[in-house]
């Protein structure tokens, strides 16, 4: 029986061959794919030496507190500012973005003041006023009135207009807002040229209205920060709840594999039956009440969430999408209800191998503190590397003077020799950014830190894969289970994972950044793209970010049965990469069959969790509840924390179940070779269970009636 083997077993490799010393994960084995090993080691030294220098150059507090154009903080104890927390921008047309305005590079002049404007004025009339003096606290530090006023514009002392203003962030944003293409503040038409005539200034309220959508944003988040500080306690407990029910089902799994995996499948048919209920009694509810019916498209978008749960129309798209997703879940189980049998065998196993692995559990708990590692290194990284741009000040002349865009020091520049060989030139602001090698890179270090996140994150999962999978090929491969299981078989197949295959590990984490890194250059090219009209381009972007997602997608399934064969045999990366593609198209049925039946049972298992707690969670936060109604917190928006325990619950239960389906690939690999070494003989005993032993002879049986 198992000397037989199908004809296509030539063209995708050579079976495994009967070894009667091979007793599970080799431990006698070598180092692997050294060079990348020391390709990792540089890139790190190489990403720590570009946080240093971001740390030298960069000033994080820029993010937070705002500096002007010689870059001075505002309202800084100890400096001239102290008593100027606020940045007034000159030309506020100029900064196209709520995010160019936060991030303290408008290109525009920029100084501290004690406070916003509150008024409207241009320069030419104040100048000729009594509100000149009030005027010439917006100008720039030591501003003499004695030059005309085509020069003090033109230099950039005074700005041509001021505009009633609001501070946020510490910064003066316009309190404005646009009727007609004019300028309003408050009721009243204000904005007038100097001969006192009414000026039509689109430019600025396009320039403006961004920054009063930034209000809004400020707005929107105090509320959720607000509900947030009355509901953390009980989303706490939502999350405890889910991860009560993901060791519960995973502990029930192991005994009532069976019985839970059908309980499961009916429970899930039955949230989504109940969901569809609801939303149809919403919907019937609503009937007739006064705009209800109006059309998603015609409300257009709101911050306040609730304004789309009096309609209509949300509800029944709400119904809609649940009873799609019913009768596709139905028609799953109705076509896989025999596959559905041995993925329950697989996750048997898996449930005996978890535990007697308990602690492989706990190990996504390594996982998250090394991602968080990554993750904040990263981010700070990449704040330092932004906050590392310079004010420039250029030399600028209307005659033909050889000194023209040259840089200069607006302090000393009245001084200088520069200011004596073209007497009419002025040190005006430029831009932000800087003309040192280090500036012109900043570009180039943004792309290698983020490069290096994704290298870095990507090797800290294939770490976790690899040591679970260790772990539990040891557990198949002990012919008396769990007798010949070795001690502590986690942390033997962490050891070996770091000690001999940091190299293949970085080349598999490496080849996946690398597809990642262009793809994130391609979102952002596909951003810049869609201004532009090219029907062409944009066709060909799309192909593009389809192909590289489905490269991604193939690499990581490649990468993760690649890991597998390193934590048996300890081979490299390509050879065990080789090896694995070919193990699974010699079984490409049993693959497609067990192994994604396998993967959507778990996903039911998910989506159970988070139903269950999601459905909890909105009853309770919407005073549904009686027994707990008082004890729910008042709230802004109620979706706010349900999605934070929806989102929670998801996570915490994606954590248990990585380990599970970890586990079930490893033990089908192990499972496949177990067929191809041996053939259940005396001779050549299989290491596989009873269970699926059992398994394995129905399948046989079928195949022999067929």
């Amino acid at each position: 029986m198992g000397d037989e083997r199908p004809h296509y077993y030539g063209k995708h490799g050579t079976p495994q061959k009967y070894d009667p010393t091979f007793k599970g994960p080799i431990y006698n084995r070598g180092c692997t794919d050294v060079i990348c090993c020391v390709f990792l080691l540089l890139a790190i030294v190489g990403y720590v030496a570009v946080g240093i220098i971001a740390w030298t150059h960069g000033d994080p507090r820029k993010v937070i507190y705002p500096t002007d154009s010689r870059g001075e903080f505002c309202g800084q104890k100890g400096t001239k500012n102290e008593n100027k927390p606020y940045l007034f921008y000159f030309n506020i047309v100029k900064c196209a973005s709520p995010l160019v305005l936060l991030e303290f590079q408008c290109p525009t002049p920029q100084i501290c003041v004690e406070k916003c404007p509150d008024r409207y004025l241009t320069y030419l009339n104040a100048r000729s006023s009594r509100d000149f003096e009030y005027y010439k606290q917006f100008c720039v530090p030591g501003f003499k009135d004695n030059k005309g006023v085509a020069e003090v514009l033109r230099d950039g002392d005074c700005p041509a207009v001021l505009i009633p203003s609001k501070p946020l962030a510490r910064r003066c944003f316009p309190a404005i807002h646009a009727h007609k293409g004019v300028l309003m503040v408050g009721n009243e038409t204000t904005y007038e040229d100097g001969h006192g005539s009414r000026k039509n200034i689109t430019d600025l309220v396009e320039g403006a209205k961004k920054a009063n959508g930034v209000l809004e944003a400020r707005q929107l988040a105090m509320r959720i920060f607000e509900d947030y500080t009355v509901s953390w306690y009980w989303i706490i407990i939502g999350l405890v709840i889910a991860m009560a029910m993901s060791l519960l089902f995973i502990i029930l799994l192991r005994f009532l594999a069976g019985i839970m995996v059908w309980v499961m499948i009916i429970m899930v048919i039955l949230v989504l039956g109940y969901g569809i209920f609801h939303c149809y009694m919403e919907y019937s509810r609503l009937r007739g009440e006064a705009g209800s019916d109006v059309s998603l498209v015609d409300l257009g978008f709101q911050t306040d969430f609730r304004v789309y749960l009096h309609l209509r129309q949300t509800w029944l798209a709400f119904m809609i999408i649940l009873s799609i997703l019913e009768v596709i879940i139905i028609l799953l189980l109705i076509f896989l209800r025999k596959r559905i049998l041995i993925a329950i065998a697989l996750i048997k196993e898996a449930s005996r191998a978890v535990g007697y692995v308990m602690c492989s559990l706990l190990y996504p708990l390594v996982t998250f503190f090394l991602l968080c590692l990554c993750i904040a290194y990263w981010a700070s990284t990449a704040v330092f590397l932004s906050t590392s741009n310079e004010a420039v000040y250029k030399i600028f002349d209307d005659s033909s003077c050889s000194l023209t865009a040259k840089t200069c020091n607006p302090e000393t520049f009245p001084s200088s020799n520069e200011s004596r060989l073209c007497p009419n030139a002025r040190c005006q602001f430029a831009f932000y950014g800087g003309e040192s090698g280090y500036h012109r890179a900043l570009l180039g270090l943004q792309i290698f830190n983020a490069f290096m996140f994704f290298w870095l994150a990507n090797f800290v999962l294939a770490l976790g894969q690899v040591t679970l999978a260790g772990a539990f090929a040891s557990y198949y491969w002990a012919l008396r289970k769990p007798d010949d299981l070795p001690a502590f078989p986690l942390f033997s197949a962490f050891g070996r994972a770091l000690r001999y295959h940091t190299g293949s590990l970085a080349f598999g984490a490496l080849i996946l950044a690398i597809v990642q890194i262009i793809r994130v250059i391609l979102e952002y090219l596909d951003q810049r793209l869609k201004a532009a009209e090219n029907k062409f381009a944009k066709c060909l972007m799309t192909c593009l970010k389809c192909c590289f997602w489905c490269l991604e997608k193939f690499i990581k399934f490649l990468n993760r049965n690649a890991y597998i064969m390193i934590a048996i045999y300890g081979t490299n990366f390509c050879t065990s990469a080789r090896n694995a593609f070919f193990l699974l198209m010699r079984n490409i049925i049993r693959v497609a069959v067990l192994d994604k039946v396998t993967d959507f049972l778990f996903l039911l298992g998910k989506l159970l969790i988070v139903g269950s707690v999601g459905i909890l969670a909105f009853f309770f936060f919407t005073h549904r509840i009686r027994i707990v109604q008082d004890t729910a917190p008042p709230l802004n928006y109620y979706w706010v924390p349900i999605l934070t325990v929806i989102v929670g619950s998801y996570l915490i239960a994606h954590g248990f179940f990585s380990v599970y389906g970890m586990c079930v690939d490893t033990l089908f690999l192990c499972f496949l070779e177990d067929l191809e070494r041996n053939d259940g003989s005396a001779e050549r005993p299989y290491f596989m269970s009873s269970t699926l032993k059992k398994l394995l002879n129905k399948t046989n049986k079928k195949a022999a009636e067929s």
